[in-house]
């Protein structure tokens, strides 16, 4: 079992779905951990349910002087910050040239300008920690092109790209960066872009997943891989990035 035992952990998108699950399972193996949402009332349920080891703040991922705050907030409270996952993002379904200039300008905000505040803001403490690590949630959609997600893949691509260039730029500060990308994982987002998917592809959505990736992801399993790169487990991995789709990318058909 991973152990994150003296781990200080900052997690964007934490108020529920994939963060909130990752959050579960630091504060599970040892890890202090500040919770980062939009959301500031979920955010605050959320840590007042993992009990004395969990925090809260409000961030808007878009903004530097949110993540400012949300940083300040976490060595405030811990004493310092050595892991950092950037989680929260947005997704858009449709087909391609039907998403307009706002909503595809939103989706590069939140899912590419927040990861890469969420690590600037982050590196001070993370390099003053002696062990920093990143870990950036990307997707499946970031390795491919995949219809009706072609904003939303070219986001998470960016995400990989980001991740692999600041694990080359920060390596000689001893601070690792990787990626996780998951399949379709049993969430709140996924649920939603469900009626979406089967009007357009026309097959019920329980079957495309049972064909391609044989179930859901689940959230915990995300949360386990997100867990092994932030240890110590992990002290020789950095600019990675790691497929969970349930063997969904290893066939063409």
């Amino acid at each position: 079992m991973i152990e994150l035992q003296g781990r200080k952990a900052l997690i964007s998108g934490a108020a529920q779905g994939l963060g909130r699950a990752i959050a579960g399972l630091f504060v599970e193996r040892g890890a202090q951990v500040m919770l980062a949402d939009i959301d500031e009332a979920g955010a605050a349920k959320a840590a007042d349910e993992l009990g004395p080891m969990a925090r809260s703040v409000r961030c808007d991922v878009t903004k530097a002087a949110d993540w400012a705050r949300a940083v300040e907030a976490t060595t405030a409270a811990f004493g310092g910050l050595d892991t950092l996952v950037n989680n929260a993002g947005i997704e858009i379904v449709k087909p391609l040239f039907e998403q307009t200039e706002e909503e595809v300008g939103r989706l590069m905000n939140i899912n590419v300008m927040g990861v890469f505040l969420g690590m600037k803001s982050a590196l001070g403490p993370l390099v003053a920690s002696g062990k920093g690590s990143v870990v950036n949630i990307s997707s499946l959609a970031g390795t491919n092109g995949v219809p009706l997600f072609g904003s939303y893949a070219a986001s998470k691509s960016a995400v990989i790209q980001l991740t692999r260039t600041a694990a080359a730029e920060l390596k000689p500060t001893g601070i690792r960066v990787n990626a996780v990308c998951p399949g379709f994982v049993g969430t709140a987002m996924v649920d939603r872009l469900i009626p979406t998917v089967e009007a357009i592809v026309g097959v019920p959505f329980s079957a495309l997943v049972a064909a391609k990736q044989l179930r859901l992801g689940t959230p915990l399993e995300v949360a386990e891989m997100t867990a092994f790169l932030a240890s110590d487990a992990a002290s020789w991995t950095t600019g990675s990035h790691y497929i969970l789709d349930g063997g969904l990318s290893a066939g063409l058909l």
